[in-house]
C-alpha cells in the first residue's frame, strides 16, 4: 500500500494538466497519476481536430468562453517555450446563405462580448482568400490556430515527471473508498491511499463519480464524431480553418475543413450516437454502455428533442453522399473519391435527467473527492485554465 497526498485519475490532457499544476504548487507533495491505458491522451486528447480554439460559440461570462480565452494564449506560449508545432492560421466561419449572414452577425456580437478579434469578409475577399471556397460572405477570426494536443499532453507529463509527480499506466481504478480523512483507491493488484483524489475520467467520469457515493444526476452518453481525410494533392485547398455557421437548433457545429499540423486536411466532423463508450471502430457494441444509456430517463429525452438531426447524422454516416453534400455547400470541388478514411473520435457528453446537453464544464465533489464530469469542446484548448481552476478549487475548499 503506497501513500500520497494527491491522486490523481485519467491521464487525458485535463488530468495531465491539473497534475502538473497541482506538483508546481505543492513541490513537496507526493502526487501519482493513474491512467488505464498503457499511453497517455489515448481518447479525446488525441481524437480531436488538434484546433486551438478562440472562443467563437461560446456564452459570455461563461467558464467555457473564459478557459477557451485564456487557454488559447497559455497554449501558443506553453507549445512555443518547449519546441511545439503550432500555426495561427485563423478560421473563416462560411455563410452559404441570408439565413447564415444574420446568424453570422450574431456571432461577430458574441466574440466582441468575449473580447475576440473578427473581421467581416466580404463574399469578394472571400473568393481572394480562399478561391477554393464559396460563400456569400464570412467572420474571419485570426487568433485561432492548429497544433498537435497529443504531444502538449506528453510535454506536460514529462514535466510533471521531471518535478517529482508519479505515473502509472496499465491501471484502472477499480473502487473507491472514502472515509473522513483518506481515500483509498484498488487497482487491480495494489491499493492506494490519499488525502484528496481528482478524477478526470472522461468517458467514465459518471462511473468514477459514483465509486465515492456522488448521486449523479447526469450520465455521459457517448457520440462519436467520424472524419474523412483529403487526398495529399489537397494540402494547399485552403489556407485557414473552413468552419459552417452552426444552426443553433443543433447541438454541433457541423462538417468543416481543417488544416492538421501534420499537413492532413480532414473533412468534418459529424457527431452520431455511440453504442460503446470506447467505440472507435465502424461498427460498435458494448451491453454495459448501451444497457446504462437506456435506462437512463434523460438519455430518451434528448433522443426525442434531437430526432430528426440525429436521423440525418445517422443516415450520412453509412451514405457518404449525403456526408459529402454539406461540405460541398461550401466547398464544391470536392468528390466522393476525395473523402478518405480518417480515425473516428469519441465526445464524452455529459446528460441531465431532464435530457438537455452540458454544454459547460461541470464538476462534483465529495468531501475528499473532485470530479471533472463534463469538459466539453474546447477541453483541449482549455487544459491548462481548467487546471488551474481546480487546483484553485482545492485549495479553497480544504484551506491548502
Amino acid at each position: 500500500m503506497s501513500e500520497y497526498d494527491f491522486i490523481v485519475v485519467g491521464g487525458g490532457i485535463v488530468g495531465i494538466s491539473s497534475a502538473w499544476q497541482l506538483k508546481l504548487r505543492f513541490p513537496e507533495a507526493r502526487i501519482i497519476l493513474l491512467e488505464k491505458e498503457n499511453g497517455l491522451g489515448t481518447h479525446q486528447t488525441n481524437h480531436n481536430s488538434g484546433v486551438i480554439h478562440a472562443g467563437v460559440y461560446y456564452q459570455p461570462g461563461s467558464l467555457k468562453a473564459d478557459f477557451c480565452r485564456r487557454g488559447s494564449l497559455w497554449t501558443f506560449e506553453f507549445c512555443g517555450e518547449h519546441g511545439l508545432d503550432t500555426e495561427q492560421c485563423g478560421k473563416l466561419l462560411v455563410a452559404t446563405d441570408e439565413s447564415e449572414l444574420l446568424r453570422m452577425y450574431d456571432l461577430e456580437f458574441r466574440c466582441n462580448k468575449n473580447g475576440i478579434t473578427t473581421e467581416r469578409i466580404s463574399e469578394a475577399e472571400l473568393h481572394t482568400l480562399e478561391p477554393n471556397i464559396s460563400g456569400l460572405g464570412a467572420l474571419l477570426v485570426p487568433s485561432t490556430g492548429i497544433t498537435n494536443f497529443h504531444e502538449v499532453c506528453n510535454k506536460m507529463a514529462e514535466l510533471f515527471v521531471s518535478l517529482g509527480g508519479e505515473i502509472k499506466m496499465g491501471q484502472s481504478v477499480e473502487k473507491l473508498e472514502e472515509s473522513s480523512n483518506i481515500i483509498a483507491a484498488y487497482l487491480p493488484s495494489e491499493k492506494i491511499m490519499g488525502k484528496y483524489l481528482l478524477a478526470c475520467a472522461g468517458l467514465h467520469a459518471d462511473r468514477v463519480a459514483r465509486m465515492v457515493g456522488i448521486d449523479t444526476d447526469f450520465q455521459i452518453v457517448p457520440f462519436r464524431g467520424e472524419y474523412y481525410q483529403l487526398p495529399a494533392k489537397y494540402k494547399d485547398i485552403v489556407k485557414h480553418l473552413i468552419y459552417p455557421i452552426p444552426d443553433p437548433e443543433l447541438p454541433f457545429l457541423g462538417v468543416h475543413l481543417t488544416r492538421m499540423i501534420d499537413g492532413v486536411v480532414t473533412v468534418g466532423p459529424n457527431a452520431v450516437l455511440g453504442y460503446k463508450r470506447e467505440g472507435y471502430g465502424r461498427v460498435n457494441f458494448d451491453l454495459r454502455d448501451v444497457s446504462e444509456m437506456v435506462k437512463f430517463p434523460g438519455f430518451w429525452k434528448v433522443v426525442r428533442s434531437n430526432l430528426k438531426s440525429g436521423i440525418s447524422e445517422t443516415i450520412n454516416s453509412w451514405f457518404k453522399p449525403g456526408y459529402l453534400k454539406r461540405v460541398q455547400k461550401y466547398c464544391s470541388s470536392l468528390s466522393l473519391q476525395d473523402l478518405q478514411s480518417y480515425p473516428a473520435g469519441i465526445r464524452a457528453q455529459a446528460v441531465m435527467q431532464d435530457g438537455s446537453l452540458v454544454h459547460d464544464f461541470l464538476f462534483a465533489e465529495s468531501e475528499r473527492s473532485l470530479h471533472v464530469c463534463n469538459a466539453p469542446s474546447p477541453a483541449a484548448t482549455s487544459a491548462m485554465p481548467i487546471g488551474e481552476y481546480i487546483c484553485n478549487r482545492l485549495c479553497e475548499k480544504h484551506s491548502l
